[in-house]
């Protein structure tokens, strides 16, 4: 991998991880846009913690008393609202990076996730309208068994993990800033999660460390880290002022630009 790919990459990470438009789904599609042959799992796991830090850096007084008190309730509700993606992750790990990432299934995923930002915007707008929004105190273990319900479609490439959760979130009547706090904090353990045991993939067999380079790695994963940070802040205000419906009309665009290619150029896909 050259070093300005590993740049442009690291960028679109930071800026789709969190923005609700699916960091996997670009990734897959700049892959093929600049002919990457390398296989890139071991990169998509680098930029991935990359945007894990951001997390961490952004919440870091909600983690550091969450660590404090680890057995509260909140505890307990991530717990639920992860095991879905565990399980789906369990179920499908030999076809996530294979036949998952196929063209017809990134085109449906991004045009789902359009449609998931449209009912988030929706759900936004009518808060309050059924009663009091709910805080950290109110989440009930239903609302976060759905909501990692929710989360388990992000599996799907182009499913956006940040526009499926808030769909979930602000659909069970959390507040806003509850609603956000929750799915970071969800996120956090995917991302950690996923990460682990690709990591210790890549430790038995350290082929594709080498098939990508170090310097590639470790700059993506700043890049990453950095733009990542920037787009929770912008994600925050725009879930404030219920715009997601405005990245819908670009992942339509996209999809249909990606579906343009297949039926009569082939140039990327």
């Amino acid at each position: 991998m050259e070093i300005w790919q590993a740049i442009v990459l690291g960028i679109i990470q930071g800026i789709t991880e969190f923005l609700p438009i699916s960091s996997t789904g670009h990734l897959v599609v700049f892959n093929n846009v600049f002919g990457i042959e390398e296989p890139m799992m071991v990169f998509y796991i680098v930029v991935h913690v990359g945007s894990l830090v951001a997390i961490f850096v952004f919440f870091w007084k909600d983690i550091w008393a969450l660590l404090k008190n680890p057995f509260c309730k909140m505890t307990g509700l991530l717990i639920v609202a992860s095991v879905p993606i565990v399980i789906v992750g369990f179920l499908l790990e030999g076809i996530i990076a294979t036949e998952l990432h196929a063209t017809w299934i990134v085109i449906a995923s991004f045009i789902i996730t359009g449609f998931l930002l449209v009912t988030a915007d929706y759900f936004i707008k009518n808060l309050g309208s059924k009663g009091e929004p709910k805080g950290d105190g109110d989440i009930t273990y239903l609302d976060a068994l759905i909501i990692g319900i929710m989360q388990a479609f992000a599996i799907l490439p182009a499913i956006s993990r940040s526009g499926v959760t808030l769909t979930g979130a602000v659909g069970r009547g959390l507040n806003r800033e509850t609603a956000m706090r929750f799915i970071f904090f969800m996120a956090l353990i995917a991302i950690a999660g996923a990460g682990a045991l690709q990591i210790f993939d890549i430790v038995r067999d350290p082929s594709s460390v080498e098939a990508i380079g170090f310097a590639p790695l470790a700059i993506g994963f700043v890049i990453s880290a950095v733009v990542s940070y920037a787009s929770i802040g912008l994600l925050l205000r725009l879930v404030k002022s219920a715009k997601l419906r405005y990245f819908s009309y670009y992942v339509w665009v996209l999809a249909a630009l990606i579906t343009v290619d297949v039926l009569f150029f082939n140039r990327f896909f």
